[in-house]
């Protein structure tokens, strides 16, 4: 392995096998020291209860929460975010506080908004300035302890519109112009910038100042990498000699067990620290 940056394993996609909350203790059983989730609950703003539980999870096991996302909707149903969705805007503006105050419990980082997918009844340029005005609050309450809001391309969404690390740029550039704030960064994530068929390599040889956070997969396939053609290794080399210092999220879906697709990667590269 030819570069010395962290992993995260994403418990939303990853150790299924189990009930949610078991999850960040398996990822440490496992040998690793952090854990990232999409938002584990089923709504925007959770019961204090399962907001504890979550909380007490993720301490029990001692592992980092390195990235948590903000509400997305109903995921599985193919909603990609509620930023820019006029009609539950409300409901991602009512998440925020949720979002960063169990952030600022577990001191996570970074959190992702995803930017929703365009809706018949609205024109791009209406859902476009509504994100950036809900960008740019999620940006103020997560400056308020030290995190930062990442903005994502993501493939095998037809309706999603961001797509490339240049689309996400751009939304990042309209947010930091309009509310004068810096902690805003792109989520590159290896595997849909790929299948989007983005010059990976241009992002990262041009763009690894504006990364803040970084996931990958392999493709065809999204599973672990080794099982494709991306080549991850060298690129994640690549992001480190460009000055990346942050987390890499294994976001992928295993070919087989959780714990069996983990084979490509040494134990003693597993935990939190390099």
């Amino acid at each position: 392995m030819s570069h010395a940056l962290r992993y995260a394993v994403n418990c939303s996609i990853l150790f299924t096998e189990l009930p949610l909350l078991e999850r960040p203790a398996a990822a440490r059983r496992a040998g690793f020291g952090a854990v990232e989730f999409w938002w584990p609950f089923a709504e925007a703003v959770p019961s204090d209860t399962d907001a504890d539980a979550f909380v007490t999870a993720i301490e029990d096991a001692g592992v980092q929460l390195a990235g948590l996302n903000f509400f997305a909707g109903d995921m599985p149903g193919g909603d990609r975010g509620l930023v820019s969705w006029p009609k539950r805007s409300g409901e991602f503006r009512d998440n925020i506080d949720a979002t960063i105050g169990i952030g600022e419990r577990l001191g996570c980082p970074a959190f992702n908004a995803l930017y929703g997918n365009r809706v018949d009844d609205q024109t791009a340029a209406d859902q476009d300035e509504l994100a950036v005005e809900n960008l740019g609050l999620a940006a103020r309450a997560a400056a308020r302890i030290g995190g930062t809001v990442l903005i994502e391309p993501v493939s095998g969404a037809d309706r999603y519109p961001l797509r490339t690390a240049a689309d996400a740029l751009a939304v990042i550039d309209r947010v930091q112009a309009a509310y004068d704030v810096p902690n805003v960064g792109l989520l590159a994530d290896l595997y849909h910038l790929a299948v989007n068929g983005d010059d990976v390599d241009r992002v990262i040889a041009g763009h690894a100042d504006r990364i803040a956070h970084v996931q990958i997969a392999d493709a065809p396939g999204r599973n672990e990498p080794g099982t494709g053609s991306l080549p991850l290794d060298r690129q994640l080399a690549d992001l480190e000699n460009q000055g990346y210092a942050g987390w890499v999220g294994l976001e992928y879906k295993p070919s087989t067990t959780t714990d069996e697709s983990f084979g490509w990667l040494p134990r003693e590269r597993r935990p939190a620290t390099a």
